[in-house]
């Protein structure tokens, strides 16, 4: 049990730094580095734009070398960019760090992560297993933020609001700091008791036909798979829209900084009781409805927000709003790849498969910052986040069409 603990602590933070600390602490991020919504989306693209290679030729490298060495460096180097994140890099720097973590978070973690997971479920608990990994990822990013919001609270003196911006800069460092430290000691303790019996590491490498010719045009045959590259790429863009929460609290609910960054760090507690409920729903039905349930609840609270009907009035429609919208995006996240067994997908050709599949379906890394930002410094406050969850339902609604699509697909399989 020990392993799969130690595994998910480390697939989340190594994406802390990346992307957790700016969801819940976005206006002091922005403020802090003196940039805007796009300038920040332009730095989400130098990520997505690195990973995009690394979903592909990251996974050779997995079969290599043992994940625990992978996962340890990606780690510790993470880590280091998080140090240098604290000495407030230029604009410039910054697109250059965020290039750094998408080699470090997708070409040496992510495969080998995955190939992880996998040793440890076996033949027979890969459900438990990932079940585990992405409702267990939402706890430890929970707790990430809550920790991080108590350590920028402690280094705040008086009423956030009386703070100045270089207040809020040095408090807003130490939580960098203190973020990369435990980011670090995850990648050693990764590294010393992440181990797996000989016998475990060898079944798991002995089919090596991997990135062949022959396996993409296996994979590419099935109508599942393009299906399920526009479910992933409207559903991640969906869950990228969740960096707004806490915006949306303090621009439009009035909320100051601290209690803006707790609605986001509070919505992440949802992740870890929607990945296990929904899971076993799932056993027991199938994964393709649950993501159509997922877009339904996506596509009506973006129309929500988009109309205008939630502002500082109506405190608790907009704590039902996010927290439906919230279940929706982590019911699509946690079965994304669950409906590959559904689709009758060869086990065999399962590394191309999700390979493939990831390189269309995670380009909202390269682009969803980049949109956000637009309508955000287009039209400042409540109407650019209006603006920005209206785009969210034009992706939504496309995401529902494709998900159920793929449930009649998956019924007809069956």
């Amino acid at each position: 049990m020990y392993v799969i603990l130690l595994l998910i602590l480390a697939a989340e933070a190594v994406f802390i730094l990346p992307f957790v600390l700016q969801r819940i602490f976005r206006t002091t991020f922005l403020e802090s580095f003196s940039i805007t919504d796009t300038e920040l989306g332009s730095c989400f693209a130098a990520y997505g734009s690195v990973a995009l290679v690394s979903y592909l030729l990251g996974g050779p490298l997995a079969d290599k070398f043992k994940p625990h060495i992978l996962m340890s460096a990606a780690l510790v180097l993470t880590a280091f960019g998080g140090f240098y994140l604290a000495t407030y890099p230029n604009l410039y720097m910054l697109h250059v760090l965020y290039g750094f973590w998408g080699f470090t978070t997708i070409f040496l973690f992510w495969a080998a992560m995955i190939k992880a997971t996998r040793i440890w479920g076996g033949t027979n608990k890969q459900g438990i297993a990932f079940g585990f990994l992405d409702g267990g990822r939402g706890l430890v990013a929970a707790l990430f933020g809550s920790v991080g919001v108590i350590i920028f609270s402690l280094f705040i003196t008086k009423e956030v609001e009386l703070t100045s911006i270089a207040e809020r800069r040095l408090a807003f460092k130490e939580v960098i700091t203190y973020t990369s430290i435990a980011v670090m000691c995850i990648g050693f303790m990764v590294f010393f008791l992440l181990k797996f019996s000989e016998t475990a590491l060898i079944e798991t490498e002995k089919p090596s036909k991997l990135l062949t010719i022959e396996n993409f045009k296996i994979v590419m045959k099935y109508r599942a798979v393009w299906l399920l590259m526009i479910i992933i790429l409207c559903a991640y863009y969906g869950y990228k829209m969740t960096d707004l929460f806490s915006k949306y609290a303090e621009q439009v609910m009035g909320y100051n900084k601290i209690e803006a960054a707790k609605v986001g760090t509070t919505l992440l507690y949802i992740r870890p009781i929607v990945g296990v409920v929904i899971g076993l729903l799932a056993d027991r039905t199938k994964a393709s409805l649950w993501i159509v349930i997922g877009f339904f609840l996506m596509t009506i609270t973006s129309l929500i927000f988009y109309l205008g009907i939630i502002d500082n009035s109506t405190t608790l429609l907009f704590v039902l709003s996010i927290g439906t919208m919230a279940l929706g995006v982590y019911s699509a996240r946690v079965l994304y790849f669950a409906t590959l067994e559904e689709a009758k997908i060869p086990l065999t050709v399962t590394g191309t498969a999700v390979g493939f599949i990831s390189v269309v379906g995670y380009t909202p890394d390269i682009f969803a910052g980049l949109v956000m930002g637009y309508f955000l410094d287009a039209n400042k406050g409540a109407i650019g986040l209006q603006h920005a969850f209206g785009v969210m339902g034009l992706f939504t609604l496309v995401g529902l069409v494709a998900s159920l699509l793929l449930y009649k697909h998956s019924k007809n399989k069956a």
